[in-house]
């Protein structure tokens, strides 16, 4: 027989593990067996029930489930109990309907299991262990600590000794059992029933000690840092089926007289919603908007409330006119509360809102309000973070706009807003508003104490104002793009006025000067006329080629014959390889001209400044009427179009066309410059 020796590593890691690790692998391990042991039971059932069954495989699904939780939150938080609560909120199902399976396999046979009546007798409180864990998981919860101070401590202990003194009590109560387990003794010692109301005041103990805990729930809120106070928020959703499932208890007691769905229903959500919701808290509280989900879950249970009252309340005085289980009854009922009920649904959650949120309902008021006041013209929508400044009482907070075709986020002023809760948008091509922290793109940011469902409602208005920056922005440009069009024609008129008056105007004069010297010494012969009227003649040629250099430099020579016999020109004086290609029909003498200037001036700077080897052009028109003209080089990159550039009058070139001109140029990966321009051909 072999015996395998653990190695270091192995010790070393079992030393380190937190000790509420180890009780959830524990609790995990005991709840299989548990579950494991149930479903077996029902094999020494002459006949099992459908509903036995069902009971018992679901009992061990609902354990799975938050031991599931358990162990995936004491793996993320080994050091934090609230993983091992969790384990153990999921060992109670299946080890209740063991003990209750093995009852009533044992009433079913011919003879007793061994040892059934005991555990009849002492199962008889059991029931008190659905709430035990919840409680002290609402005591602890979430740093897995107890709240300072006396009085948590006694209602810790009150939690862990009453329930147990209960069970105590219940198992000695000398009443006979009701069938089928009439035929059970009591094994066990039991009290006389005049003490019995000892059992019922450690019943009563047990709520009042249901609702401390959740009074220490509430102290833990007050004095918690935002992020506990979200924690809590979300687990006191799942908190309030605690005593929901009392509630459910008592409407099954008063409409059937036993246990019946509605304690099942009860006690379901409150070992589904306790536990996701606790899972939920603990790694990921800021992915919903809690307070919204309160106010649904404060809502509907205000409404459940009223609906059960109005429901047991017809239900007591229409059984005494036609008797209990009437469908006739049941069907009025039904009927009552759907019509007294379901109007009122959204005027509860309105006064639900104001009640326990009064800061969030007062910033969509105010939201809502500049929206209309924009909306009739009253306002701009750049007055957002004022008025959720003085509506949620944060002076400090500032909206960040994500401005179109902009990486950072910038507020009305155009300083840079860092961080924030994000504020999004529906996607082209969907209806509405996105939620914030779903899906649509993130339109803009709110740095400061603003609850989820109030970002949601800028929305709207942080869109607005992007729009309204970026036609600004638009009209800023048109009217720059204006500006430095009149500059550009001045100084060209300038630089022609220059030309003119050192060039052709100056050859000019002097060819006249030269003639009118020759018609002076025409007959008296001191004077060359034949050499003169030969320099005339030289002077007047000279004039004509700079008059030509002038307007070629308006608007080359070569695109005379077309846009083609223009590229090929270009390609033929570039220091580099060209290659360029056109396809398309004749174009308008403007547009030719256009493209061609951003082909020349790209080339240009491929071959001055980025060093390229190889460049290529390609003009093509596109199937929506416009003509594209594409620039790449292999050069070094890096080209920014800043003003006074090249690339900068360039664009105004095609802005004034009506055109678009783009440009990409990574460091170290070329240039590309692409122009889009209007054209009919």
């Amino acid at each position: 027989m072999s015996v395998r020796i653990p190695t270091p590593a192995l010790r070393s890691y079992r030393e380190r593990m937190p000790w509420p690790r180890r009780l959830s692998l524990v609790t995990a391990s005991s709840t299989a067996l548990v579950a494991a042991g149930g479903c077996a039971l029902l094999f020494l059932a002459p006949a099992p029930a459908a509903g036995d069954v069902l009971t018992v495989v679901g009992a061990a699904l609902v354990g799975a489930f938050s031991t599931g939780l358990g162990l995936f939150v004491s793996g993320r938080r080994p050091a934090n109990p609230v993983g091992f609560l969790l384990t153990l909120i999921g060992l109670v199902p299946p080890l209740i309907m063991l003990s209750d399976t093995y009852d009533q396999v044992s009433a079913d046979r011919s003879r007793l299991l061994p040892g059934a009546e005991v555990v009849h007798q002492l199962g008889a409180g059991l029931w008190t262990l659905w709430y035990v864990p919840v409680m002290l998981l609402v005591l602890v919860f979430p740093d897995g600590h107890l709240p300072a101070g006396r009085f948590p401590r006694l209602v810790l202990y009150g939690v862990l000794i009453d329930p147990l003194v209960f069970d105590v009590l219940a198992a000695l109560d000398p009443t006979p059992y009701d069938p089928p387990f009439e035929d059970f003794g009591h094994p066990l010692p039991t009290m006389p029933p005049s003490l019995m109301w000892v059992a019922y005041a450690s019943l009563g103990l047990l709520m009042l000690l249901l609702v401390a805990s959740m009074l220490v729930m509430r102290r833990r809120y007050r004095t918690a840092e935002p992020v506990q106070r979200s924690q809590v928020k979300w687990f006191a959703l799942g908190a309030v089926a605690l005593p929901g499932t009392l509630l459910s208890c008592w409407t099954d007691y008063l409409l059937f007289g036993e246990v019946g769905v509605f304690i099942w229903l009860g006690l379901v959500a409150l070992y589904l919603g306790v536990p996701s919701l606790t899972a939920l808290a603990i790694l990921r509280h800021d992915l919903y908007d809690v307070d919204r989900a309160t106010s649904a879950v404060v809502t509907w249970a205000v409404v459940t409330a009223g609906l059960l009252a109005v429901y047991s309340a017809a239900a007591a005085s229409g059984g005494l006119a036609l008797g209990r289980g009437s469908a006739v009854l049941a069907s009025a009922v039904t009927a009552l509360v759907a019509a007294v009920l379901v109007p009122v649904k959204n005027r509860v959650r309105r006064r639900v809102d104001r009640r326990f949120y009064p800061v969030r309902q007062a910033a969509l008021a105010a939201v809502r309000a500049l929206e209309r006041s924009v909306h009739e013209g009253r306002s701009r929508p750049e007055e957002l973070e004022e008025v959720l400044r003085d509506a949620l009482r944060a002076p400090g907070l500032r909206v960040g706009y994500l401005l179109p075709g902009g990486t950072e986020f910038r507020d009305s002023d155009g300083v840079r807003v860092t961080a924030g809760l994000e504020v999004r948008a529906a996607e082209h091509g969907e209806t509405g508003v996105a939620p914030a922290g779903g899906w649509g793109r993130v339109i803009g940011v709110i740095d400061g104490p603003c609850p989820r469902e109030v970002a949601t409602a800028c929305a709207s208005l942080v869109e607005t104002v992007r729009l309204r920056a970026e036609l600004a922005g638009a009209l800023g440009e048109v009217e720059a793009s204006r500006s430095r069009l009149l500059r550009a024609g001045y100084r060209e008129r300038r630089r022609l006025e220059r030309d003119l008056h050192d060039g052709a105007q100056s050859r000019l004069v002097t060819l006249g000067m030269a003639l009118r010297l020759a018609q002076r010494h025409l007959d008296d012969g001191t004077v060359d006329v034949d050499g003169l009227l030969d320099q005339a003649v030289a002077e007047l040629g000279t004039a004509v080629a700079e008059l030509r250099e002038l307007a070629h430099g308006l608007r080359p020579s070569s695109l005379d014959d077309g846009l083609g016999p223009a590229l090929e020109a270009l390609a033929a004086r570039a220091p580099v390889r060209l290659d360029w290609r056109l396809a398309g029909q004749a174009l308008p003498d403007e547009v030719a001209t256009t493209a061609y200037f951003v082909a020349s001036e790209a080339v240009t700077n491929a071959v001055k400044h980025a060093e390229a080897e190889s460049i290529g052009v390609v003009v093509r028109e596109d199937g929506d009427g416009a003509l594209r003209v594409t620039v790449r080089d292999d050069g070094r990159g890096g080209a920014n179009p800043r003003a006074g550039s090249g690339l900068s009058g360039l664009t105004d070139r095609v802005a004034a066309l009506g055109g678009r001109l783009h440009i990409t140029s990574g460091v170290g990966a070329g240039t590309t410059v692409e122009a889009v321009l209007p054209c009919v051909s």
